[in-house]
């Protein structure tokens, strides 16, 4: 006699299908994302400097060494907080030069005329260049 299946079992077994499929799906999407970084410390000059002018969290956590699964909040939060102070005109500058630079200095004026600036240290992970905000925003 063959067992004809009902069709919660169906509903159940389609379900589970559904989330195995869902689940290596997101595994394989995890595993493919580029690490973060850029190829050369000009590069990182010059997309930091353009992520924190246009206020571009996307870019600006494809530039920072942070968990990637929390880079991107991380970079909204950071760029809220430089545009609340109303930041603008940020120039970045490496030290102690250009070509192999191992920190960076983060400037520009805020809303009320004022300078600011602090330093942000340069990193290298597989050949690629990071920037690290360990120190706390002006």
């Amino acid at each position: 006699m063959i067992d004809i299946p009902t069709r919660r079992t169906a509903t159940v077994a389609v379900a589970i299908g559904i989330a195995i499929v869902w689940v290596s799906v997101i595994t394989v999407l995890i595993a493919h994302q580029p690490d973060p970084g850029v190829g050369s410390p000009g590069q990182l000059r010059e997309g930091l400097t353009a992520a924190l002018n246009e206020h571009d969290a996307e870019a600006l956590s494809e530039l920072i060494d942070y968990p990637p699964a929390s880079a991107g909040d991380f970079a909204k939060s950071y760029l809220d907080a430089l545009a609340g102070r109303g930041a603008h005109d940020v120039t970045v500058k490496f030290a102690p030069d250009d070509l192999a630079p191992t920190s960076a200095t983060v400037s520009g004026k805020l809303a009320d005329g004022r300078a600011f600036g602090y330093p942000v240290a340069v990193a290298v992970k597989d050949k690629l260049w990071l920037i690290s905000f360990t120190p706390p925003l002006p």
